[in-house]
């Protein structure tokens, strides 16, 4: 098949707005232009630490404004129309731009600019650089990955890896952060199918604990843990590059997580055949969550990856999908020992939470080939 194909155009406002043709695309290579006056872009948001913990918050105030839940004829994701004037002109099969109401960016320090963002002081503040981007999964204003091609899929793996490959590169950041959320339940905003990407300007806390825990540990901390889990009864898909499994102290009532079977940091680093397995694995393993109820389930999919600068020899690419949903009518709230404390509590042993998703999983497969 012919390759996909990645073309680079400008919103009114500057804003870049990037083209991912599938491999076996309909579409021609010619795009119409954003026909909107240009409007100014939001003020740089203001990074504040919490001295408690050390931790950085983005204080982006324009966020507020953002849309929220409009009727359908009024998607911001949907192809541009004479009534509804888009964020994308014309027609796509997936499409990048950067946000609009960014929680960092859009601005990036100048060249030779550094900020330390390491220590603790009371009253500390720093710009919030980076890049905060919107990957639109296909034209639909409604749906799933349930409905896309193996085709669609691969594209939109392929602008993963490319979006983490060129916002790794820009000046300031230091790590990139790949997610979808789905369902008004996680606080979904917009109906539309889509995802996002985070250029953070610091690392994140979560991948802080990661480095603290492989330096306590060694540096085979991540193998070590594939060919555990690999050998466990939570075990759902064992494939040729990756292995998918609940993992041993699931803290999510539904929570799955796919590791490479090489040491690959990020997206961008994978190779074709990985990146045609992620096509494969990833629609079946959300397939299978759409088949725990009798309807669809909310999830938040979020790409871990290596920094931009550190662990990225101990540090694997890993896949981490999780779900509030403990029953067909109740959800797990954060309540005070998770929020207050961090201390989460599980509801279900994650062993009967595999075995109730490999069963999903078998009828995922069987709808796939009939």
């Amino acid at each position: 098949m012919p390759p996909i194909t990645k073309r680079v155009s400008r919103l009114s406002d500057g804003r870049e707005l990037i083209y991912f043709d599938d491999a076996d695309t309909t579409l021609p290579p010619s795009r119409p232009a954003d026909t909107r006056p240009p409007a100014p872009r939001p003020a740089l948001p203001e990074l504040r630490q919490d001295p408690l913990t050390g931790e950085w918050v983005s204080i982006a105030a324009a966020r507020q404004d953002r849309a929220f839940l409009p009727p359908a004829d009024l998607d911001p994701l949907a192809p541009s129309t004479p009534g509804n004037l888009t964020e994308i002109p014309g027609d796509y099969d997936v499409a990048v731009f950067a946000n609009k109401s960014p929680s960092f960016g859009p601005g990036l320090p100048e060249p030779g600019e550094t900020a330390c963002l390491g220590g603790i002081a009371l009253g500390r503040s720093a710009p919030g650089y980076g890049r905060c981007e919107v990957i639109c999964f296909g034209p639909q204003r409604t749906g799933s990955w349930a409905d896309f091609s193996v085709s669609r899929a691969r594209t939109v793996v392929e602008a993963w890896a490319d979006r983490t490959a060129e916002l790794s590169r820009l000046p300031g950041v230091r790590q990139v952060y790949v997610f979808e959320n789905r369902g008004p339940e996680i606080g979904v905003t917009l109906h539309h199918p889509h995802g996002q990407v985070y250029a953070y300007p610091y690392v994140t806390p979560r991948t802080k604990s990661l480095l603290d825990s492989v330096a306590s540990y060694g540096p085979n901390l991540m193998g070590d843990i594939l060919a555990y889990e690999a050998k466990s009864e939570r075990v759902l898909i064992e494939g040729e590059h990756f292995t998918v499994f609940v993992p041993f102290a699931a803290r999510w009532p539904v929570e799955i997580h796919l590791l490479p079977h090489r040491p690959v940091p990020d997206l961008a680093a994978t190779t074709d055949g990985e990146r045609d397995e992620i096509a494969l694995l990833y629609p079946r393993i959300l397939r299978a969550l759409d088949r725990l109820y009798d309807t669809p389930t909310p999830y938040i999919a979020a790409w871990h990856q290596a920094p931009v600068h550190a662990g990225r020899d101990e540090i694997r690419l890993m896949l981490q999908v999780t779900s509030p949903r403990r029953a067909a009518d109740k959800l797990k709230f954060l309540a005070g020992s998770e929020t207050g404390m961090g201390a989460f509590i599980g509801d279900i042993k994650p062993e009967a939470a595999a075995a109730r998703l490999r069963d999903a999983l078998d009828r995922a497969i069987r709808d796939e080939r009939s």
